[in-house]
């Protein structure tokens, strides 16, 4: 039980496997932005440029059309006049179809920024694995897409009408119009109906994004055994971590155990702190050599007492040193006074002792 909550999906997604995601081009994406952004730039490249583009395709071919008699049926000139016309129809064309193009690239940038991956052109057994096709064509996606499939036609369907019937007489009688003033008046009406499918589809855009951004947040969620994973990637494993937080610890309390007999005084609290100074005729100040709390207090008052180490009991002072002062540091300026006393003394004590001996 506690391994199947593990695998449960239910922890959201970091900002590394956010960025994983995107980097394998898994991103959220909605098709209908695209559409949207397709079909307003066709509306507005019709409204702007439908008259450039009619005059531009027009007029060659109207003269293509009026000097016939006059085309050379050879090779090369039929290759020349070839050529042209094509340029006549880039030079038409050209515009408003960089404007769709931008607009289909739009589309894609205003989702998400640039993705550069080939993780979707590599082969997937989940592509050809009959159980995830059934889930593809049953599944919350594909229900989606029939759904919104529906209320498009319906939409649509309502759009035009709301805007074709009140035309109907009208388009009637087109039937006995010239093709050339038939022209300016269907242009108007498309651009018309254009304008009313893009507002209807704007709306299905942005309820259809936050929909599939809400589903790709859905896919990116992770258990907590993938955090734990990510976690040890990253940082490295906790126990290991602390292992060697151990080993650190352990070396450096030997370390300072060793350098305990190089001290020159004991300063304790006797029931918790203990601080060995070192100093020696010539040093500016004295030097901490070691510290410690309860059981490495004791510890190095032991192995003061093994090596004749004077052990003086002062807890205040004790106590000010243990916070002020860290190991192979001098001691600060406020306490000099009160640990030149007791330098003194232990020297006094040391030359008395010399003396009786001599």
């Amino acid at each position: 039980m506690a391994d199947d909550s593990e695998n449960e999906k239910t922890e959201d997604p970091t900002q590394k496997r956010l960025e994983d995601a995107h980097a394998k081009g898994d991103v959220a994406k909605s098709q209908e932005v695209n559409t949207w952004f397709v079909i307003a730039g066709a509306t507005l490249v019709l409204s702007t440029f439908s008259g450039s583009m009619g005059g531009g395709i027009l007029m060659p071919l109207r003269n293509l059309v009026a000097n016939s008699w006059m085309i050379r049926t050879d090779g090369q000139s039929l290759l020349a006049l070839a050529q042209n016309l094509e340029i006549a129809l880039i030079a038409a064309i050209g515009v408003p179809l960089l404007m769709l193009m931008l607009a289909a690239i739009a589309g894609n940038m205003i989702q998400h920024r640039l993705v550069w991956s080939g993780e979707s052109l590599k082969p997937k057994f989940s592509k050809v694995s009959p159980g995830a096709g059934f889930k593809r064509v049953f599944g919350k996606q594909a229900l989606a897409n029939f759904a919104k499939g529906v209320f498009k036609v319906v939409a649509l369907g309502a759009v035009m009408t709301a805007v074709l019937w009140p035309e109907r007489h009208r388009l009637e009688a087109f039937v006995r119009f010239d093709p050339a003033a038939i022209i300016g008046v269907t242009t108007g009406l498309t651009v018309h109906l254009m304008g009313a499918v893009v507002a209807m589809l704007a709306a299905v855009a942005i309820a259809d994004y936050f929909f599939q951004h809400r589903q790709w947040f859905e896919r990116q969620k992770m258990s907590l055994q993938e955090m734990k994973e990510e976690f040890k990637q990253s940082e490295g494993d906790p126990h290991v971590k602390g292992r060697i937080r151990q080993l650190r610890m352990a070396r450096a309390k030997k370390r300072m155990m060793a350098s305990v007999p190089k001290a020159s005084v004991i300063i304790t609290n006797p029931t918790h702190y203990s601080v060995a100074l070192a100093y020696d005729r010539g040093m500016p100040a004295p030097v901490c050599v070691a510290k410690g709390v309860d059981l490495v207090a004791m510890k190095i008052r032991e192995v003061a007492r093994e090596h004749d180490i004077p052990v003086i009991e002062n807890v205040p002072l004790a106590r000010a040193l243990y916070a002020t002062v860290e190991i192979d540091d001098e001691i600060p300026v406020e306490h000099y006074h009160a640990v030149a006393e007791i330098i003194g003394y232990i020297m006094g004590l040391k030359r008395g002792l010399s003396t009786r001996r001599s």
